[in-house]
């Protein structure tokens, strides 16, 4: 027992230094200012699950301060012009909360793998960021909304299909009915890229959400991911490349994909997302399936 016990100690410090509390529907930690205090009153069964598909896209109406790792395992259908095979990418994001309405958003960089019948290459991705105002925190009606402005900067690897530069405009809103949670985004993409880069096409993406707050650490989660070319612009492909990469594309080429997973909260500062993506379309794009993976950790 004497032996035992300062490890027992130890080990029950560290489990309270890493529960400390920090919600993750706003941010624990304000760089100027002072946190939302209505977010500490709302009950626990209030609380959304994050997007848990397309996180480069998909940005709710939250204002929190949490960084984000993510594996994505992509496949690729035969019969695409990609020949089949898989990409692998991991990642990660920072969202910072300046004020307790402005957020800044870091949500695009990572490294991604491919291996198909036309490339078998790896390198980095393009990086982009961005600010989002958080302009409705209505925690008492469990309603949010928010919009946002970024810009994805062609410092990637063009091997793996990426050195592109566009502009990013989003809008976001959620609304909660007790423990089940709704959420949609919708993203406009602006092409800064000229005649260089793969593809300049104007593109957009809408993003739905729905989870189930079952209990204190699992909320199941169903999203539908919808992606649409604009214009073909310098088009070098018959498909967009969607949440990925900006490939051109053709303007009547439109996926949509649904998601099914889930939130697990191990604790309250922790959250761990993961889901099964295929898509609802047909069409010679790049989707067979898709495997994400998340760990978000929130301050």
């Amino acid at each position: 027992m004497k032996l035992t016990t300062p490890l027992a100690v130890c080990a029950i410090a560290v489990t309270l230094v890493l529960a400390k509390p920090a919600s993750a529907q706003h941010a624990d930690f304000v760089l100027f200012g002072d946190p939302n205090p209505a977010a500490k009153k709302a009950p626990r069964e209030h609380r959304f699950a994050h997007p848990a598909t397309s996180p480069y896209y998909h940005e709710d109406s939250f204002n929190t301060s949490d960084v984000r790792l993510w594996f994505l395992y992509h496949d690729f259908p035969k019969a695409s012009l990609l020949g089949g095979g898989s990409a692998k990418v991991v990642a990660a994001q920072l969202r910072l909360a300046i004020t307790s309405q402005l957020q800044l958003v870091a949500y695009k960089d990572g490294w991604t793998d491919m291996d198909t019948g036309l490339t078998d290459a790896s390198g980095w991705n393009d990086i982009a960021a961005g600010l989002k105002w958080n302009f409705i925190q209505d925690f008492d009606n469990q309603f949010h909304a928010a919009i946002g402005a970024g810009y994805e900067l062609s410092v990637g690897d063009d091997e793996t299909f990426h050195d592109d530069d566009e502009w990013r405009i989003w809008a976001s809103v959620n609304k909660g009915f007790d423990r089940l949670h709704l959420g949609g985004t919708l993203n406009f993409f602006i092409s800064d890229d000229g005649s260089q880069g793969l593809g300049n096409s104007d593109h957009l993406s809408w993003h739905l959400h729905a989870d189930y707050y079952v209990c204190e650490w699992f909320s199941p989660i169903v999203e539908l991911n919808g992606y649409h070319v604009l214009n073909n612009g310098r088009e070098i492909a018959p498909f967009s490349g969607n949440d990925v990469v900006n490939l051109g594309g053709s303007s009547d080429d439109a996926v949509v994909t649904i998601g099914l997973g889930a939130e697990l909260r191990p604790l309250d500062n922790v959250s761990l997302r993961f889901a099964y993506e295929t898509p609802l379309t047909d069409g010679d794009d790049v989707w067979g399936y898709r495997w994400t993976f998340g760990l978000a950790y929130s301050f």
